[in-house]
């Protein structure tokens, strides 16, 4: 792709930025905040419609060797993307906790899948959560991700979600 865009006739945009380059530009981490993440998976392809994978994916979430001084508030597995409400905590990056969280589940779902290579797309999108949002809101949004999917009719049947509110 050109370096030099067009913007609707604007003239060039020089070194416009894009793909993953661009999530990553500007991304800032800030201690103690909460963040409502979204990784997918490589070319959204459903591995975790297996249910081992699955299993094996999820198990680390809530680990605290990979979450350090950060904190799990809710999460969902869905056959191709997990979505977390993360507290970033006083130390390292998110998109350090988010590799590690990333790399952990990679490992662990390829060992289920008798496969290697790239599970997790590269990129995730990331949404900081002002003082004024609701915590639980964003929560049950997450875990109401199966539902929304028509992949079950009550929450309580899926198995790939938790919040700290239960």
């Amino acid at each position: 792709m050109d370096e030099h865009h067009s913007h609707r006739g604007h003239g060039p945009l020089l070194h416009r930025k894009s793909g993953h380059a661009a999530l990553r530009k500007g991304r800032a981490s800030a201690c103690n905040t909460i963040y409502l993440i979204t990784a997918t998976t490589d070319n959204r392809e459903p591995l975790f419609t297996h249910f081992p994978a699955a299993c094996s994916a999820a198990r680390g979430f809530e680990d605290a060797t990979l979450l350090k001084e950060s904190r799990m508030l809710a999460w969902v597995l869905m056959p191709d993307h997990a979505h977390w409400l993360l507290q970033l905590g006083d130390k390292g990056t998110l998109g350090e906790v988010i590799g590690r969280l990333k790399s952990a589940s990679s490992h662990n779902a390829n060992r289920a899948l008798n496969r290697t290579g790239p599970l997790w797309s590269k990129a995730f999108h990331d949404h900081a959560l002002r003082e004024e949002e609701d915590l639980q809101a964003a929560a049950r949004y997450i875990v109401a991700n199966p539902l929304r999917a028509g992949l079950v009719s009550r929450i309580g049947d899926y198995p790939f979600w938790n919040a700290v509110w239960l």
